[in-house]
């Protein structure tokens, strides 16, 4: 009896917040410096460490994989080139024919230098929101090859990450796997 295929998808969602408000933790994330690193320099300047499971992957991203694994050079990779991350205030539902966020305060941000990071099944994309970036209450995030809501977004979650104020700088993390 044949046994039947089980795909696993995970995704892990890391916010680590900083008071920066002369943007030193901003610069050295954005340059892709190892967030351990960060933490041993700066741990005077650390505020928390949230970390969340789970989203829903949308149909647009996972279509745009689908186009890109078989050629398509129309679609935007999700590269270092064009890959961002989108924060915004929005609490509708994640559901996967959704398109972008959902609120009306969002901002998409440019991974940090040496992202998106492929490790075994897993894809890792990186965002560090500076002190006068996206200083809105987080609700929802997703990952996207372009820096609107116009681009193919491929997850969207939706869970408070906090309130992010001037003078801090939050770095962003997310994980996704297949197994």
């Amino acid at each position: 009896m044949p046994v039947p295929d089980k795909a696993r998808l995970k995704t892990k969602t890391i916010v680590f917040k900083f008071n920066d408000p002369d943007g030193k933790i901003y610069e050295l994330a954005r340059n892709g410096k190892d967030i351990d690193e960060i933490l041993r320099r700066h741990r005077d300047r650390f505020v928390e460490k949230k970390e969340v499971e789970g989203n829903i992957f949308l149909i647009e991203g996972v279509n745009a994989l689908w186009r890109l694994a078989t050629g398509d050079t129309s679609v935007t990779p999700y590269d270092s080139s064009n890959a961002h991350i989108g924060v915004g205030d929005g609490t509708t539902s994640e559901d996967a024919s959704q398109t972008g966020l959902q609120g009306t305060n969002k901002f998409y941000k440019l991974v940090d230098s040496g992202y998106p990071q492929i490790t075994d099944n897993k894809i890792t994309f990186r965002a560090t929101f500076g002190p006068d970036e996206a200083n809105f209450d987080w609700n929802e995030w997703t990952v996207a090859n372009g820096s609107d809501d116009t681009a193919q977004n491929l997850n969207r979650k939706v869970q408070y990450l906090g309130t992010k104020a001037s003078g801090s700088t939050w770095i962003l993390t997310v994980e996704l796997s297949i197994s």
